[in-house]
């Protein structure tokens, strides 16, 4: 009995290491954040948000943005999300899109902009999770860009945002 073991030692861990050490891998990279971030970073080009603990990515998901993503929002319904720096200034359970959590955009930057240029900036820029309406799962959605300049995630990644951010975190949004 005891040779059999010793024979299928080595076929026990290799399919210990096959199975079980990805698994325990990817279980730790879907593991649920713990404490509060302090910084959002968004790669417009890259379709991605980043999520920060005292300067170490600790998140990231993949999102939708605007039908124009491209360049600078310059005005109210330009389908374009805003660049630059600003802060999650309050939160809004009641979204339409599930749960929102509002950007402040524009910031005095882009209200001298668009001042200056005789244009409306637009507002009311949301983190935000899904269209209720759309025939779409959520990650089918994912893979468009389809808000109005918004940023959004799955209801589930809106979840555990919504439980991170406290109103005046930042977020840095670059093209």
């Amino acid at each position: 009995m005891h040779l059999h073991f010793i024979k299928f030692q080595p076929i026990c861990i290799a399919v210990c290491l096959l199975f079980c050490v990805p698994a325990l891998a990817s279980q730790a990279n879907q593991s649920p954040l713990v404490g509060k971030i302090d910084r959002v970073v968004v790669t417009k080009s890259k379709s991605v948000m980043a999520l920060y603990q005292q300067g170490k990515k600790v998140k990231q998901y993949r999102i939708a943005l605007g039908d124009r993503p491209q360049g600078h929002k310059r005005n109210e319904g330009d389908q374009r999300t805003p660049q630059g720096r600003y802060f999650l200034d309050y939160k809004k359970s009641d979204s339409a899109y599930y749960k929102a959590i509002h950007i402040s955009y524009p910031n005095e930057e882009d209200r001298l902009r668009a001042e200056a240029l005789g244009i409306d900036p637009g507002g009311q820029i949301m983190i935000h999770g899904q269209n209720p309406k759309s025939s779409l799962s959520a990650e089918q959605a994912q893979q468009y860009n389809w808000t109005d300049g918004c940023i959004a995630l799955t209801n589930e990644q809106m979840d555990e945002l919504w439980r991170v951010v406290d109103p005046g975190t930042p977020i840095e949004i670059w093209p």
